[in-house]
């Protein structure tokens, strides 16, 4: 420090909370920090993973859901125009302060100890998140051991989970293309499967009866975290080069599916349902807040990923050039996705002689129901299925890694004495820890405490930590130290843009999120099952959780300090 402050005359002094390894100089301070911290080891394992981590489940089963019920064609109005405003500014903010820092979310709050609490609610956001999501990663894993058969066992009724209700839609037209009348009133057989076989959901009475623990689910979930945990072993030195494969291989499924798709008869059907554009739905608030919504939530902003990612990197990596590749490369695969998606269920609307809006559905009832049920509908019906379900395992485990990362990496940046030397041993108590309490979603009831977590966990809590987030960093620590900071990375300030973004439009956005969110919100429900009171109050009390980690940190700051906040001006600065 002695060296900096006699230099402050002669050029600008790099703020001592944030400088790199490389600009530390003769600092007292641990010179191998970034050395025992780790980095990528190749050129494309930080794209990648962030392309990974980005590209996930809701590309494939919410973005084409959201584009139809919206205005089709003219929903891409607003969702670029969102992407546009929020998701690239905030995209590239997080990287920002994540490479210029070296630091994980809860070290990096350096910059303003006073909101280290932000830093805490990621954890807890993200820590719940991972604990639901790889339960989703199991159920694709059992999805994907059933596939390989010769014959799909949910393509049939009379087995010992269907009821009198079941019938095999395929073929159940007459000779005029009409459908039997009493039709609303059957179940098709994967639905069955899916809510009487892998769920069981028939032995529980609701989420306060959770019922008996589903072993198969149990043992598909214990396989999802030993993969994880095998991927994550070696920090990202391991997951670096498992993206390789798992963020490129989905593409070649995408593509195959995608081809297949359009070849079929009545793909056209469902292509045009997708995309025809209304623009009378333009002159809706709730499409403009479902555009910000899918940004915000596909590109994985708030959740400490994208700011873990980047502070493995080296100093001046580009990553204004990698916030424009990803996030438009997001965009696009949700887009094609869509085409995907949408080409299959306009070849099952026209072989069931229904129209394409009453097979469409969004998340899992899209991947776990109706999707498989249009396999059984094509020739090699198996082998498409298999397909399927391993392009949504890959999906899905990238983001995975995202999280444990995140978590982990928080974690030894604060203990980085006690805890990086023994780093795969903590990643391995983290995964049993999770495992343990994911152990009630394996239950009969377990879609309920699923559903639960899925509203709740990331929900107003998430918007609520990242404004906080732009705030405190383009007010507390000063929006023109911070463009410094990125020049110095990047050689370049940022533009008029990156600065209007980040100072007073994507925060405005994010709170007009917050206020729809809380004005139009809804009680959670799965089918026809409504969440009793008190699980309302345990979600609500959920997210509430991490909003009340801000003024908690806020309160822990102030009670270390020494002396009043007024006498002390570098909390904040």
């Amino acid at each position: 420090m002695k060296k900096l402050q006699g230099a402050h005359l002669s050029k600008p002094i790099i703020p001592d909370l944030l400088m790199t390894p490389s600009d530390q100089g003769d600092v007292d301070l641990d010179v191998d920090f970034a050395a025992d911290r780790g980095n990528w080891t190749g050129k494309l394992d930080f794209l990648l993973s962030c392309i990974g981590y980005c590209v996930g489940l809701g590309n494939v089963w919410r973005f084409p859901y959201r584009a139809y019920t919206n205005g089709g064609g003219a929903f891409l109005v607003p969702y670029f125009l969102m992407l546009a405003i929020c998701g690239i500014p905030l995209f590239f903010l997080e990287l920002s302060l994540g490479q210029f820092s070296s630091l994980g979310p809860l070290a990096v709050w350096k910059i303003s100890p006073l909101f280290k609490g932000a830093g805490a609610a990621m954890l807890l956001i993200v820590g719940l998140v991972a604990i639901y999501y790889n339960m989703i990663i199991a159920y694709v894993l059992f999805y994907l051991f059933a596939s390989l058969t010769s014959n799909l066992p949910w393509e049939h009724c009379g087995n010992w989970w269907n009821t009198d209700l079941c019938l095999e839609h395929r073929g159940s037209k007459d000779g005029n293309g009409a459908l039997p009348l009493n039709l609303t009133s059957t179940v098709s057989p994967s639905e069955e499967y899916w809510s009487r076989y892998v769920l069981h959901i028939q032995g529980s009475r609701g989420i306060g009866s959770p019922g008996q623990i589903r072993w198969n689910l149990c043992l598909c979930l214990l396989l999802a975290w030993v993969i994880v945990f095998l991927c994550i072993l070696k920090g990202v030195k391991s997951s670096g080069k498992v993206v390789y494969f798992t963020a490129t291989f989905p593409y070649l499924i995408l593509l195959m599916l995608l081809v297949r798709g359009v070849t079929l008869p009545g793909a056209w059907k469902g292509i045009q349902f997708y995309l025809t554009p209304q623009f009378h739905h333009l002159l809706s608030s709730k499409v403009w807040i479902e555009a910000a919504l899918q940004i915000f939530y596909s590109l994985g902003v708030g959740f400490g990923g994208l700011l873990t990612f980047a502070s493995y990197n080296t100093f001046h990596q580009n990553i204004y050039r990698d916030t424009f590749i990803v996030t438009l490369g997001n965009a696009i695969t949700s887009i094609l996705a869509g085409f995907a998606i949408f080409s299959v269920l306009g070849y099952m609307s026209q072989e069931l002689g229904v129209p394409v809006d009453q097979v469409a559905k969004a998340g899992p009832g899209l991947a776990f129901v109706v999707y498989p049920q249009a396999m059984t509908m094509l020739p090699l019906s198996p082998f498409w299925s298999f397909l399927f379900f391993f392009m949504l395992l890959t999906l899905g485990l990238d983001s995975q890694f995202a999280f444990l990362e995140t978590i982990v990496t928080a974690v030894t940046d604060e203990f980085p004495y006690y805890l990086r030397p023994k780093k795969a041993v903590f990643s391995g108590l983290i995964c049993v820890a999770m495992y343990l309490m994911g152990l009630v979603l394996t239950t009969d009831g377990g879609m309920y405490w699923l559903v639960l977590l899925d509203d709740y966990s990331a929900s107003f809590g998430l918007m609520v930590v990242v404004i906080t987030t732009c705030l405190a960093v383009t007010r507390v620590y000063g929006i023109q130290r911070f463009c410094r900071d990125i020049h110095m990375m990047l050689g370049f300030k940022p533009g008029l843009y990156f600065r209007a973004c980040w100072l007073f439009l994507s925060p405005a956005t994010l709170l007009a999120l917050l206020v729809y969110s809380i004005v139009k919100y809804q009680p959670s429900e799965y089918g026809s099952y409504r969440f009793p009171a008190w699980a309302e109050l345990l979600g609500i009390l959920m997210g509430l959780l991490s909003c009340l980690m801000i003024p908690a940190g806020m309160l822990v700051a102030v009670l270390r300090e020494e002396g009043s906040l007024w006498e002390e001006p570098h909390l904040c600065c």
